[in-house]
């Protein structure tokens, strides 16, 4: 895990197992268009063209983990949440749905 301004990346494996485990609440800021396409089961969209970060707040006891295609837009959001004063700590999945993908880690279609 390696961190970077206010939020640190976290490979999609170490994800997958918090998930698995309960102990994260995954949010996609992907468009619509890309969630219909293809998701991660749990995941709850907040797109980043409409971002509020009212509902990108973890569930109680759980890590707030933000993904996207590829590990770029998942960036803004965390400014975009730090800056409407979340002060907790934010997980970036490194690589977004495509390396989650790539790992062979199953998406909902």
């Amino acid at each position: 895990m390696t961190g970077t301004g206010s939020a640190r990346f976290v490979d999609p494996r170490t994800i997958a197992d918090l998930l698995a485990k309960g102990e994260a609440t995954l949010v996609d800021v992907r468009e619509p268009g890309e969630f219909a396409a293809e998701r991660i089961q749990g995941a709850r969209l907040v797109p980043l063209s409409a971002f509020d970060p009212a509902r990108a707040q973890p569930a109680p006891g759980t890590q707030l983990v933000l993904h996207c295609a590829a590990g770029i837009r998942c960036g803004a959001a965390a400014q975009k949440l730090r800056a409407s004063g979340y002060e907790g700590e934010i997980l970036r999945m490194d690589g977004g749905i495509k390396a989650w993908r790539a790992e062979g880690l199953p998406v909902e279609r």
